[in-house]
């Protein structure tokens, strides 16, 4: 078994999918997809995608909830935590080692979790 997608929700698609054009930019992951209400990436391991909720409540971030990205390096990892930063995202954690892992911790836009592994 293997993931398929991950979907986080936005308030606001315009600045969400930019956010993330430019995120993704790095790795060469682009659009495949965008609607009135979603915006999908992907590369040949996964699919993901920004969406203004589909009940047309407010998109809340998952209190526990964390989507992470395998990066292969730690240089790779202080790169996208620093450009997530840039961005406007926020610090939820600095890369570090945690555990076996060298991680980083940040928030979107719409306070969505992301972690950055090597």
């Amino acid at each position: 078994m293997k993931m398929n997608y991950f979907v986080v929700g936005t308030n606001d698609k315009d600045a969400s999918t930019r956010f993330y054009d430019a995120f993704f930019a790095e790795f060469g992951i682009k659009q495949v997809m965008s609607n009135d209400r979603m915006t999908y990436w992907q590369s040949e391991d996964f699919a993901f995608a920004v969406a203004i909720p589909f009940d047309e409540q407010a998109a809340t971030n998952g209190n526990g909830t964390m989507v992470g990205f395998a990066l292969g390096s730690e240089d790779a990892v202080q790169r996208l935590h620093s450009r997530v930063i840039e961005l406007g995202g926020k610090c939820a954690g600095a890369p570090g080692n945690r555990g076996p892992m060298f991680s980083a911790y940040v928030r979107d836009l719409d306070n969505n979790k992301l972690c950055f592994s090597a």
